[in-house]
């Protein structure tokens, strides 16, 4: 191909893709996952190491036990939790819920980092574990978050949910944590 059309093509490809990023932004100005939650999120992120459910099981047995925070979705409507279905979580779990999406409003903004300051007893070296599902960006949005909360010791087990459930380790009926 002519080098004037390579550059007219990739021009077009720019702008196409350009315009399309402008419609639908898939992150906020801060760096957070704000639509598409359902699809492959990263590898790696800066903010954590992450684990899977072998390493998860290892970090388990430490004293004392990291806290595991679930983050998956629950609707709210008229200032109360909507139980549409049953969600199951990690054993020993805190489910905060809502506190993975990409813009949080100051209500939820304080519900994550109260019961975060609560749950590790204002220790920000205390080793937390996010999760969620499998292929979803919620957890790694929750992990930015806390670390800029300074919380220090922080693990993603990207496969979350999903990846428990498949080794056939077990699930407990879950709650989200009250908005105070």
């Amino acid at each position: 191909m002519p080098r004037a059309l390579q550059t007219l093509a990739t021009l077009c490809l720019s702008l196409a893709l350009g315009s399309v990023q402008a419609a639908d932004p898939l992150f906020s100005a801060e760096g957070y996952r704000t639509g598409s939650y359902r699809s492959p999120p990263p590898l790696h992120i800066e903010a954590a190491q992450i684990v899977d459910t072998q390493a998860l099981q290892g970090l388990l047995q430490a004293r004392p036990a990291p806290l595991l925070i679930d983050v998956y979705r629950r609707q709210w409507l008229q200032g109360r939790f909507i139980d549409s279905e049953p969600h199951a979580n990690l054993p020993g779990s805190h489910w905060l819920a809502n506190t993975g999406d990409g813009e949080l409003t100051p209500q939820w903004q304080d519900y994550f980092s109260q019961h975060l300051q609560r749950l590790s007893q204002g220790d920000r070296q205390r080793a937390l574990v996010f999760y969620c599902r499998a292929d979803c960006w919620l957890s790694w949005n929750a992990v930015k978050r806390a670390a800029a909360l300074g919380y220090k010791n922080i693990y993603w087990y990207r496969d979350g949910l999903d990846a428990w459930e498949a080794a056939g380790l077990p699930l407990v009926a879950a709650q989200p944590e009250p908005l105070p």
